[in-house]
């Protein structure tokens, strides 16, 4: 704090987002793959907005999508979801399956598809299958609610960490 209370002077005032994106890059998050088979192919997409735990009755848990994003587009149409914790395990493959090429994030990244069409990581610490519960518009995201309906998980498999990744 200021001598008058006030904001510490190195404090700046800003709407960029590339510095509000360096501002949060030092909150540490879990990464999560949001996947699902789409029209006969397993589509998947990177998350760092993940939040467990928003309700326990319902079991809901949410992420932020950049409403520009055309995987999402695609996925906000299927019937299930999957969300897996990335695990330290899947640090070699986060850029991969983050990549823009959409068409190699899933090569040579072990998976499985329910029967129900969710795409899960295997060796995730946690796997969820869900269904979307509400989309609320968020700025120049959109803020996903998901039931999850089954899941999985391992306490002995550490996440993947972000920005330690």
């Amino acid at each position: 704090m200021s001598a008058n209370g006030g904001p510490p002077s190195s404090m700046v005032r800003t709407t960029d987002p590339d510095e509000m994106r360096r501002a949060l890059a030092c909150v540490p998050s879990v990464l999560v793959a949001v996947g699902a088979h789409v029209e006969g192919q397993a589509v998947v997409m990177v998350a760092s907005s993940f939040t467990a735990g928003v309700s326990f009755v319902p079991p809901l848990v949410t992420f932020a999508v950049q409403q520009s994003s055309t995987t999402w587009k695609e996925l906000r149409a299927a019937p299930r979801i999957g969300v897996s914790v990335l695990a330290k395990a899947h640090a070699d493959r986060a850029r991969q399956l983050a990549s823009r090429d959409r068409r190699r994030r899933l090569v040579d990244v072990p998976h499985h598809t329910t029967e129900f069409g969710a795409v899960l990581l295997d060796a995730a610490p946690a796997r969820l299958e869900t269904s979307i519960e509400h989309v609320y518009p968020a700025g120049d995201h959109e803020l996903v609610v998901l039931r999850v309906l089954t899941m999985h998980h391992d306490a002995t498999v550490d996440p993947l960490v972000w920005p330690d990744s």
